[in-house]
């Protein structure tokens, strides 16, 4: 079940994304952006679940959680359509959003069922099986099946990244603080770019995110002590700046 504070997320963060999804979808030139958005909402849609079955994955008493990759993609799937009115399985599977959309909903359902031994361990509470974890593993395993032709990852302002993977690149970092750091920036809205990428374009997109009450329990006050992952908690507020989904599509 999706809690209010996710339903009141998918309305700040995602509005960007969602508008992004019905210009694409209404004019061909916008494809890459169109793609890139749906990426970015099924991604968020697929951690919405690992977030909402957190106190199931982490509890110790129960084995078998009965939360497979094909659970957790239907539920991803149910997830995008509520937020965005559209179902992603009707979009064309033999066009290139259709590719690469079916590439990360097939990561999806890897990553939940290379991670049952995990899920389903008894007698062990907190399995670090968090939505962040999970979004990492998601695109690594995306970028993978998309063989050059695209790639995710989920960054955030230098001060905020936990895992040196997630870094932001130099024009990341430039977007999120010159962009989205801004105080006249409009909250949720992307920024795509059609960049050099060693000398062949790319069309790049980065949406932001922001914290919702449901994250500051890792994320919020007081700042410095450790949360659960016995990591310093950043004394975020709900409405900061927390994250950012990047996505490239080579040209």
């Amino acid at each position: 079940m999706v809690d209010r504070d996710t339903r009141v997320r998918w309305r700040r963060v995602g509005a960007g994304v969602v508008l992004l999804l019905l210009l694409g979808a209404q004019t061909p030139a916008n494809d890459d952006a169109a793609i890139a958005a749906n990426l970015a909402q099924m991604l968020r849609s697929a951690r919405t679940v690992i977030s909402a079955n957190q106190a199931l994955i982490n509890d110790a008493e129960k084995g078998d959680k009965g939360l497979t990759g094909k659970v957790v993609l239907a539920q991803a799937v149910k997830n995008y359509s509520e937020s965005t009115g559209s179902d992603p399985l009707s979009i064309d599977p033999n066009s290139r959003a259709g590719r690469l959309l079916r590439a990360q909903m097939d990561a999806i359902v890897d990553v939940v069922d290379a991670n049952q031994s995990a899920i389903n361990a008894k007698g062990v509470g907190f399995k670090a099986f968090i939505p962040a974890v999970f979004a990492r593993l998601v695109n690594e395993a995306f970028e993978h099946r998309a063989a050059g032709e695209a790639s995710i990852k989920v960054t955030a302002p230098v001060d905020l990244v936990r895992n040196r993977k997630a870094l932001p690149d130099a024009w990341e970092r430039q977007v999120i603080e010159s962009k989205f750091l801004a105080p006249g920036w409009q909250k949720g809205k992307p920024f795509e770019a059609v960049v050099d990428t060693g000398g062949h374009p790319a069309f790049r997109m980065m949406a932001p995110e922001y914290y919702a009450a449901s994250c500051l329990s890792c994320h919020g006050s007081p700042k410095g002590s450790l949360d659960i992952t016995n990591y310093p908690r950043e004394g975020a507020a709900e409405g900061d700046l927390g994250g950012v989904i990047s996505i490239t599509l080579s040209h």
